[in-house]
């Protein structure tokens, strides 16, 4: 509908080559509202994941090492995590087809923690990277503890993933307990009102919630469930010690 008016405006201003300019202007607005029932936004295009999954899988993969190497020593039990999750994701067949690419990548060229972030910004959305974040922390809790080291280098990441300080901190929660984890997952204070707390709950539950994670890897998706059951276990631990319906 847009482009018509755009182009009867065109014409009107500047005859046969305004209603032209103002077709095409047009017919980009039309785009950007979408078709049939379900209004777009405009960002959703650029914010779509765009990364093949080839590339997303070894990038992943470079990011699961530079955790693993984080605290000066190769971990058995965080390698074993990490050949776990690619296994069960894809298969014992693609998984080594996965390794053995890895390994001849990096032998050509060295692993920079900013430049693969960078590549992923630019090619997912943020809830993904999100995830991304919370499968890494697993990585390094996988061994019992996550040492200071790794959590330098998963602040660093998180950094380069322009994930803002409180999505960290909510994701870190989730892996290091303290008194105040569940508020700290909802990124509420602990004073704050029943009404906050609620508020807070019902954001936090539709920016994790795993219709949001648009990628292809598996288990990437099953990390976003698992986060979206911390929030609601954060929000039920609360409930009862506040008495809350």
């Amino acid at each position: 509908m847009i482009k018509w008016i755009a182009a009867f405006i065109g014409y009107f201003l500047f005859r046969f080559p305004g209603a032209v300019l103002g077709f095409i202007v047009g017919t980009f607005l039309d785009n950007l509202g979408g078709s049939g029932s379900r209004p777009r936004s405009v960002f959703e295009n650029v914010t779509r994941q765009s990364v093949s999954p080839a590339d997303f899988e070894l990038n992943l993969l470079s990011l699961c090492s530079i955790i693993i190497k984080a605290d000066g020593q190769v971990n058995q039990r965080e390698l074993d995590y990490v050949r776990q999750y690619f296994l069960s994701t894809y298969g014992k067949e693609k998984a080594n087809a996965i390794f053995r690419t890895f390994n001849e990548v990096i032998k050509n060229r060295e692993i920079s923690t900013q430049r693969i972030c960078n590549f992923m910004v630019q090619r997912t959305r943020y809830e993904v990277r999100l995830q991304m974040l919370h499968f890494l922390f697993g990585i390094a809790q996988s061994d019992g503890q996550v040492s200071k080291a790794e959590i330098q280098k998963l602040r660093e990441i998180a950094g380069y993933f322009r994930v803002n300080q409180h999505d960290f901190e909510s994701i870190m929660a989730m892996f290091i307990k303290s008194t105040d984890n569940s508020y700290k997952i909802l990124e509420i204070e602990k004073t704050a009102t029943d009404d906050e707390v609620k508020k807070a709950y019902r954001k936090m539950a539709k920016k994790y919630h795993p219709d949001r994670v648009v990628t292809e890897n598996e288990a990437i998706r099953n990390g976003a469930e698992e986060k979206f059951k911390e929030v609601q276990k954060a929000y039920e631990s609360i409930q009862k010690e506040r008495g809350l319906s």
